[in-house]
């Protein structure tokens, strides 16, 4: 299975780059990933948001297969933790022959992106800015695939 992060902007802060860029490195070790980042809007200052997220999730839905699973991360997705979300990842990875994971802008995602995704769910009750949860989220997707081949990155 193929897995595809979609993020909207580029990710800003080099430090977290860094952090990325090692983890997909890491994760590739397991199975095929990358990223495709939908560019920042230009003028949105005096768009409103809900028009803003109407045009990202156009961009969104544009990279998006009818054969794809697409999942949502968001706030009121489901939670997990670890090893529950390898499990979850493993179940994926026998059903779905690609998964696209996305991570919206900064107001979230459009009715129309919520109506096409199969799944939501969620890294934690708290929220994080949406440059952060990038780091978050590939260091769980990588940590997911260390439990499912059992090798010793996670500790119970």
């Amino acid at each position: 299975m193929k897995a595809v992060l979609i993020l909207i902007g580029k990710t800003q802060n080099k430090h977290f780059i860094a952090g990325i860029d090692d983890y997909v490195k890491r994760i590739k070790h397991y199975q095929p990933f990358e990223i495709k980042v939908i560019p920042e809007l230009k003028n949105t200052k005096n768009l409103p948001e809900d028009v803003q997220k109407e045009k990202e999730g156009e961009l969104l839905l544009k990279l998006i297969q009818p054969s794809d699973t697409l999942v949502l991360l968001d706030e009121k997705g489901v939670e997990f933790r670890s090893v529950e979300f390898a499990s979850w990842l493993q179940n994926r990875q026998n059903t779905s022959r690609k998964l696209v994971i996305s991570i919206g802008g900064p107001y979230g995602f459009s009715k129309d992106v919520y109506r096409r995704a199969d799944e939501k769910i969620s890294l934690s009750r708290m929220t994080f800015s949406h440059q952060m949860v990038r780091l978050i989220f590939v260091e769980q997707f990588y940590r997911a695939c260390t439990i499912i081949k059992g090798d010793p990155y996670h500790h119970e």
